[in-house]
C-alpha cells in the first residue's frame, strides 16, 4: 500500500473537480487540466476532499503515482508551476522577441524557440530564463528542451543549466612535461 496514495487531496476554494469514469478534470483560477486515469484506480470526492483508492494490491504502484498527478493538477490551477535555467558562458544570452525565445549559445545561427499553449517563457535578464505554466509535466519538459540546445560542459562550466544545479567540474589537461 502506497503511503503518498493514502492521503487525501484537500480541493481548496476557487476549485473545480470534476469526475467522470476515470477523467479528471481541475478547473481553477490560472485554467483547466484533463488527464484520464487507469481503471485500476478509484478516484471519488468527499466533501472538500478527493480520495484514490486502487481495487487490487498488485496495482499499488499506480496508487501513489495517480494522487500524484491529481493533486499536481490542483497545484498547477491554483499556483501554477516553474523551472528556472540559468545561461553560462561568454557571448551566451537569452532574449524575448514576441512569443518567441531566441538564444545565442555559439552556434554560427542564433536558437529559436516558441511559446507552446498553456507556457509563458520569461526572460528577467540576458543570462536567466524562466519558464511558466499549469501543467507541470510540460514545463518540465519545455526547460529540458531548452536546456538541451546547449548542456552544461564540466571543464568551464559553460551551458545552459537549471537554477541551483551544481556542475561537477573536471580538472583541464595536465601540463606537459617541464
Amino acid at each position: 500500500m502506497s503511503r503518498i496514495g493514502k492521503n487525501p487531496i484537500i480541493v481548496p476554494q476557487g476549485v473545480e473537480v470534476i469526475i467522470d469514469n476515470q477523467t479528471v478534470t481541475v478547473k481553477g483560477p490560472k485554467g483547466t487540466l484533463t488527464q484520464e486515469f487507469l481503471p485500476a484506480v478509484n478516484i471519488a470526492r468527499e466533501e472538500d476532499k478527493i480520495v484514490v483508492t486502487v481495487a487490487s494490491e498488485k496495482d499499488g504502484n499506480l496508487h501513489g503515482l495517480t494522487r500524484t498527478l491529481i493533486n499536481n493538477m490542483v497545484i498547477g490551477v491554483t499556483q501554477g508551476f516553474e523551472k528556472a535555467l540559468e545561461i553560462n558562458g561568454i557571448g551566451y544570452k537569452a532574449q524575448k522577441q514576441g512569443n518567441k525565445l531566441i538564444l545565442t549559445l555559439g552556434y554560427s545561427h542564433p536558437v529559436e524557440v516558441e511559446e507552446v499553449e498553456g507556457i509563458t517563457i520569461d526572460v528577467p535578464s540576458q543570462n536567466s530564463i524562466i519558464v511558466k505554466g499549469i501543467d507541470k509535466q510540460l514545463v518540465g519538459q519545455i526547460a529540458a528542451n531548452i536546456r538541451e540546445y546547449r548542456l552544461p560542459e564540466p571543464y568551464k562550466g559553460k551551458g545552459i543549466k537549471y537554477a541551483g544545479e551544481h556542475i561537477r567540474r573536471k580538472e583541464g589537461k595536465a601540463g606537459g612535461k617541464k
